[in-house]
């Protein structure tokens, strides 16, 4: 069924991608730094009140949050060119090499479906995942 095998595939990633990220960044991160982590990475340098926001906590608890974040050396506070009252949170390097550990993963999976997939299939996947991104995933 569609909707196991989407599943399986979902999992696959997640798996990987903790598995990495616990072993690489910090042994002393926690999970929920972690999840910090990924969200301030996956939102694109957020100013601490879109942070706070994404994740539903309070502003003072998403300080105390990025101010641990900062000392363990997995982000930095940087000041907005547009506004100077203002700062945006950046994943440093730390975490960034852990993350890469995962763009690993994923370049290990695209050669085997190069290897097992002829190039009609390989550009119907693509084709598929491409409506999934840009036309469900709104």
């Amino acid at each position: 069924m569609l909707e196991n095998e989407f599943e399986k595939l979902y999992l696959k990633f997640r798996y990987n991608y903790c598995k990495n990220l616990f072993s690489e960044v910090n042994e002393s991160l926690n999970p929920t730094e972690a999840y910090c982590l990924e969200a301030i990475f996956l939102l694109d340098r957020p100013t601490v009140r879109e942070f706070a926001e994404y994740i539903h906590i309070s502003q003072p608890n998403a300080t105390y949050r990025i101010n641990n974040l900062i000392k363990k050396g997995c982000i930095r506070k940087v000041l907005s060119p547009d506004d100077k009252r203002e700062y945006h949170l950046e994943v440093t390097d730390k975490f960034l090499k852990a993350y890469g550990a995962n763009a690993s993963f994923n370049a290990q999976l695209m050669k085997g479906i190069r290897e097992k997939f002829s190039k009609e299939e390989i550009e119907l996947l693509e084709n598929m995942l491409h409506k999934i991104v840009e036309e469900i995933m709104i």
